[in-house]
């Protein structure tokens, strides 16, 4: 009996592990079609990601070609223009670089910062507070024709006596003090009548040709009188024919370079009560011994702001019959001098006195 039940025990064993590897078999069949499917799942899923990637791409690109490029860092600014924005100037006078244009002017006259300027009775310096700086950051001279006026002449040495910001401001006179052959560029601004006023144009001309060097430029910024109107030859009204200052220039042996309209304003007609003086920046609206006009509105001629000007480069040729006739009667003088300095007695030679 005992041995019966022995046998069916192993029998049941036997079944039971069967059982279990028919178990175990289904479990690895289950396991490796679902792992294919997962795997499917999974290719399909990085299929799609990858065609999601590839729509969304040209958007990327065409938002990162619309982002906003890094800013460039601005452009170093020139010593000239260092010196017209220069913070020592006050905001008056730089409210006036609308009408007068400094650095435009400056470079059509193509001043240079290593050069020897000179500047034609500057008055207050509006002009030397630009130029004298950037004349200083290129090592080149500043001289202020003087107006002979030694009060006049001390007060504008004493407001651009800082060497630091300005350098050495100079004072000299045309004809005299101021070398011939000396100076690279000569400007005047708005002076021209100024110098008719005294009837001194002609002379004027004569010492700046004189002063420059060869192929030397001479700057002039003026009032303009229209050639429609009759010109004063006093210019008591400030204004001064454009072709009359280009003759005076090449009677003095100048050749025209260039003409700007850097400067004009076609709103003034110079035809004011109180010549180019009406207009601002001096706005003259009358006084008890000239009385303004019945009617007049200083509001109209603030609205035209400051004058119509004219802006003339003018250059001294090296070969010019007037720069050669210079030289000449230069040297004729220096061999006359020589001449009389070899026939003078000097030393032993010298009479004695008895």
């Amino acid at each position: 009996m005992t041995f019966i039940w022995e046998e069916i025990s192993k029998v049941q064993e036997n079944t039971d592990r069967n059982e279990m590897k028919k178990s175990l078999i289904n479990s690895l069949k289950l396991a490796a079609t679902g792992g294919v499917s997962l795997a499917m799942i999974a290719c399909s899923g990085a299929s799609e990601n990858a065609a999601a990637t590839s729509e969304a791409a040209p958007q990327d690109v065409a938002e990162q070609s619309t982002a906003p490029a890094p800013e460039e860092a601005a452009p170093a600014l020139s010593p000239l223009e260092v010196s017209v924005l220069g913070d020592w100037r006050s905001d008056e006078n730089k409210a006036r670089d609308a009408y007068r244009n400094p650095l435009e002017t400056l470079e059509f006259f193509e001043l240079g910062a290593d050069e020897t300027v000179v500047e034609i009775s500057p008055g207050g310096g509006w002009y030397t507070q630009i130029i004298a700086p950037y004349i200083k950051s290129g090592g080149g001279t500043y001289i202020a024709a003087g107006s002979g006026n030694t009060q006049r002449d001390e007060a504008f040495l004493t407001a651009f006596g800082d060497a630091d910001l300005y350098g050495d401001v100079q004072l000299g006179i045309l004809g005299d003090t101021i070398a011939p052959d000396s100076a690279d560029t000569v400007l005047t601004f708005r002076n021209m009548h100024s110098v008719m006023r005294s009837d001194s144009e002609a002379k004027l001309f004569s010492e700046v040709f004189k002063a420059l060097k060869p192929s030397g430029i001479f700057g002039i910024v003026s009032h303009r009188l229209p050639s429609a109107m009759e010109q004063d030859p006093r210019a008591s009204t400030g204004y001064v024919h454009q072709d009359y200052v280009i003759q005076l220039a090449q009677d003095a042996g100048f050749e025209l370079v260039a003409s700007s309209e850097i400067n004009a304003n076609p709103a003034d007609k110079a035809d004011h009560p109180f010549g180019v003086w009406t207009l601002p920046p001096v706005s003259f609206s009358g006084s008890e011994d000239r009385p303004a006009p019945e009617g007049f509105d200083p509001e109209v001629y603030k609205q035209i702001g400051e004058s119509d000007r004219f802006t003339l480069k003018f250059m001294k040729p090296a070969d010019s019959p007037a720069y050669q006739e210079a030289v000449m009667d230069e040297a004729g003088a220096d061999m006359e001098e020589a001449a009389t300095e070899e026939t003078t007695p000097k030393g032993d030679d010298a009479p004695r006195g008895s």
